[in-house]
């Protein structure tokens, strides 16, 4: 049997609107594109969240707020028939030096061991630096969404000479590509 290949998708900024925190059902917003593209995208790929939540470190909010949080998006993705496998989180600040915050590719490694991942078929998609490093350290290829933070880190993918697959600013663009490349 052959393995399986996964769209790794970052959560804030990238399937929802980020709004610098956010834990409150409320304040959730799927970002446009991300439903069609994610059903567009489901016959070929699984689907996994890796996110860093270093607001439960800092004390903005608690790891029971970031559960519900991301079950209410959990619950929402479902409704439209999109199945995420598991979510993956950090809840350190980048000063813990952990293991499991992006760009280390440990949960990546966890996603390819566990599921029986074709890494190098399978895409992570997400708008910090961090996420791309990420996806390139577990050997996969990369989306840089300019949306959420995207934008206003652009500047320092090219100093920090972090190479992207793609970069776009729609998320349905961004499946339409994946979908043509078919790599």
């Amino acid at each position: 049997m052959s393995k399986k290949r996964a769209i790794i998708l970052d959560r804030d900024g990238v399937l929802i609107e980020d709004k610098d925190y956010s834990y409150k059902i409320e304040d959730l917003e799927i970002l446009p594109g991300v439903i069609k593209g994610l059903k567009q995208l489901q016959s070929n790929f699984i689907f996994f969240i890796v996110t860093n939540q270093a607001g439960i470190g800092k004390g903005y909010y608690t790891l029971e707020d970031f559960h519900k949080y991301n079950n209410h998006l959990i619950s929402i993705l479902n409704d439209n028939h999109i199945k995420i496998e598991k979510t993956f989180f950090c809840p350190h600040v980048k000063e813990d030096n952990c293991d499991c915050r992006k760009p280390n590719p440990k949960f990546i490694k966890e996603i390819a061991n566990q599921w029986d991942i074709d890494l190098e078929s399978s895409w992570m998609i997400g708008d910090h630096p961090s996420d791309i490093q990420f996806g390139i350290n577990g050997g996969c290829k990369t989306v840089y969404m300019i949306t959420g933070h995207g934008k206003k880190h652009l500047r320092d993918l090219k100093e920090n000479k972090i190479v992207p697959t793609l970069v776009h600013s729609n998320f349905l663009e961004a499946v339409e590509e994946i979908r043509k490349l078919k790599i």
